[in-house]
């Protein structure tokens, strides 16, 4: 039975990853810190005799028995709510994290799969975006601190695969969504919908024409595991090139939650990108892999999932106490 090791397993993509490695019949060894995860993702799962969870912040020392045959670092805040709260923490996860998954695999002689995000193209002037665009990214601006940790997670991950002859691979992650999303963790489709199931009007920032490009998660899940064991050691996008402008999305989320709010508007966050489609040419030459399912059937599911939350979880705070992760 060969074993593989998922930081950021208790977070909304790294548990699906979980559930996908079990149900393929490996022996998975989970680990998060636990500041933006919930170890509810991970709760069909706990139990399992092939499942084991580490309470472990991947930026110290990972120490691992035994053989490890695969590495995926998924450890990391993604919503600008959490990376703008825990600047530091998200800089050193996107480094140190990186660093210590990459020397593990080299010493384990483990194949390593990294999450990067198609925020590595920034606000982007290239579109869509297809990997060989460089980007256009402010380095000192408050987003700088997630995608210059993803750009420099890029970086390191070629330098080990070039110098140290690691087996790598790196996947850009385009807006995913479904079920265990965190309802109010800034970004725009569990927002909406929060917003709706609340009865509160729906907050587009800017004038609505920027675009975004919303895959399900089954989908990228199945797009990381063909990539991972695949000869592809370039990056390459996953995400559904299905592009929908915000104040359009909004209209979608009104007609499938059945409310009557009404659309307001805030002044838009510095750096926010315009637009965000990928090119997926690769993914569909490479793997052969291209979503399957549309944002019709994607948005049902999800809104079902989410219409099962309790009161308390529909109303509690958007992010964590991250006290403890300042000091640093």
């Amino acid at each position: 039975m060969q074993r593989v090791l998922i930081t950021g397993a208790a977070g909304f993509l790294g548990s699906h990853l979980c559930e996908r490695f079990i149900q393929e019949g490996f022996k998975v060894e989970a680990m998060d810190n636990l500041i933006t995860g919930d170890l509810k993702n991970l709760s069909t799962l706990l139990d399992h005799p092939h499942f084991t969870f580490h309470n472990h912040d991947v930026t110290e020392y990972i120490d691992l028995d035994g053989e490890l045959d695969h590495i995926f670092h998924f450890a990391s805040p993604a919503s600008p709510i959490d990376y703008l709260k825990i600047p530091i923490q998200t800089l050193k996860v996107g480094s140190l994290g990186v660093h210590n998954c990459l020397g593990l695999a080299k010493h384990k002689g483990a194949r390593v799969t990294i999450a990067s995000t198609s925020e590595v193209y920034g606000d982007p002037e290239v579109h869509p975006q297809h990997e060989e665009y460089f980007g256009h990214v402010n380095t000192i601006g408050p987003r700088g601190v997630y995608d210059e940790a993803k750009r420099f997670q890029e970086s390191i991950t070629m330098a080990y695969h070039r110098y140290h002859g690691v087996e790598t691979r790196i996947v850009r992650i385009f807006n995913t969504y479904g079920p265990r999303m965190r309802l109010n963790d800034g970004r725009v489709l569990p927002a909406f919908i929060g917003q709706a199931l609340r009865g509160e009007d729906l907050t587009i920032f800017g004038t609505g024409s920027q675009t975004r490009s919303f895959c399900y998660v089954d989908d990228l899940v199945e797009g990381i595991f063909r990539l991972h064991f695949s000869d592809e050691t370039r990056p390459v996008n996953i995400g559904n090139p299905d592009e929908i402008t915000i104040a359009d999305f909004a209209e979608e989320i009104i007609a499938l939650t059945g409310t009557d709010q009404k659309v307001v508007y805030r002044d838009l966050p510095e750096n926010d990108p315009k637009q965000r489609q990928p090119d997926i040419t690769r993914a569909k030459t490479v793997l052969g892999w291209e979503p399957s399912i549309d944002r019709e059937e994607g948005l049902k599911r999800t809104y079902a999932y989410f219409k099962t939350l309790s009161t308390e979880e529909l109303h509690k705070s958007e992010h964590k106490d991250f006290a403890d992760f300042r000091k640093d």
